[in-house]
Order: C-alpha cells, then structure tokens, then sequence
C-alpha cells in the first residue's frame, strides 16, 4: 500500500500530490509526526544527518538523510524561508495556525487519496507512523530499536502502540474465521 501511495500518478493535482509527499516524507523519517515536519528548519539538516527535538516529547532525535527524501524536498521551493518542507510559508504570522490549517488540509486530501485506492480506514498522515512501526514489526526490527526509532520514551510506549495496531491483524484473522 505503501508503495501504491507512493507510486500514484498525482502530476493532474498538486494539492494531492503535495498531501501524498508530505505523507511519505513522514514515512521515510521513520513517522515524523506532522507538527515535527511543519517545524523543521533547513538547519536540522547538516552532514548528511536530519537533527530535531520532537514537540510532544522533547527527545532528541537523528536520522540518516536518504536519496527519497532529498527528492520530495527538491520537488517544493522553500528559498527564502528557513523552514526545511512548504507546511509554515509566513514566518510573520501565526505558525501555529499555518500548521494546524496545513495538517488539516493534508489530511483532507490524504482522505480523499486513501479512498482512490480502497484503503478500508481513513489515510492520515499518522498512519504513515502507524505504517512505519507495523513494518518494521514484521521485519523483525527489535522492539526497542523501533521505540528509538519513533521517539518513545519506553519501550512500553512501544508496546502500547504495536498492541494498538496487533488488533487489527486479530480482528481480520477472526473476520475470515466468522
């Protein structure tokens, strides 16, 4: 699905298409939530290394710059701002308020992606964390590396979140059993 997202032909519309890159960039960064992308500063960026602190948690967090998400940000001008990604366009006024209307608007069109290819729940941009942590859970990844992955502050957090999305594979298993 994943890939299906990421392969769709959204050159007819750029609102689309620019939901559709904020959703994978989320993705690529392990399932930066999307207050942390709006955030972040051309300055994070250093030595082939992406640096930020996330808002809900503080923690400090690293990630290896990559080929796909250098792509999304060559595809959008940011000249002249000091934000890394198109999500606060105005340092003059209310970042605050640019971000929620641009979490809202992405949202909304990642609703409207989801529903083009079936998706049976709403796409989101947290689903893109959510696709992140069960991927990484089928791969085998170790829990406690997938709970530094995404900022946990345990890896009972971690637990948590997994058990979370664990019920929907239970629920499907029982829904072919009924």
């Amino acid at each position: 699905i994943i890939r299906q997202i990421r392969d769709m032909d959204l050159s007819h519309d750029s609102s689309l298409e620019y939901a559709r890159d904020l959703f994978m960039f989320s993705f690529y960064t392990r399932g930066m939530s999307f207050i942390d992308m709006a955030y972040l500063k051309k300055s994070n960026l250093q030595n082939g290394f992406l640096s930020y602190r996330r808002k809900k948690t503080n923690q400090q967090l690293v990630i290896k710059w990559e080929k796909p998400m250098q792509e999304i940000i060559d595809k959008y001008d940011t000249i002249g701002s000091s934000y890394l990604l198109p999500i606060i366009l105005d340092a003059k006024t209310d970042e605050r308020k640019q971000y929620k209307n641009a979490a809202q608007l992405v949202n909304s069109k990642l609703k409207k992606l989801g529903k083009q290819i079936g998706l049976p729940i709403p796409l989101t941009s947290y689903v893109a964390r959510h696709a992140w942590a069960s991927i990484a859970r089928s791969k085998n990844i170790p829990l406690a590396t997938i709970s530094e992955a995404m900022g946990h502050d345990s890896e009972s957090t971690t637990r948590i979140y997994l058990a979370s999305l664990d019920t929907s594979v239970v629920d499907k298993a029982n829904s072919i059993i009924l």
